[in-house]
């Protein structure tokens, strides 16, 4: 189990768990029209997925210039969610 937060396997996984969430709510709106549509939820999953990038990277011995980017690319993506959910 060491190994795989070690190499960064573990974050991988939960990647693809987020990207397999992503097309569930896709396919959920299509089919009854309940879920907020992709393009809402890209800031949302970007934020989370940016902070994943980050933490991989940090465990797997990554220059902090790449981390660093990351956390911005989360804080940027995460404002934009703030932003639309704050309109009236």
């Amino acid at each position: 189990m060491a190994d795989w937060f070690a190499s960064g396997r573990i974050i991988d996984i939960v990647l693809l768990l987020v990207a397999l969430e992503a097309l569930a709510l896709a396919f959920w709106r299509r089919r009854s029209g309940r879920s907020p549509s992709g393009l809402a939820m890209l800031p949302n999953l970007l934020a989370g997925a940016s902070l994943m990038l980050a933490l991989r990277f940090a465990l797997t011995g990554m220059s902090w210039v790449w981390i660093a980017l990351m956390m911005v690319v989360s804080l940027i993506a995460h404002a934009f969610d703030l932003a639309a959910r704050l309109r009236p």
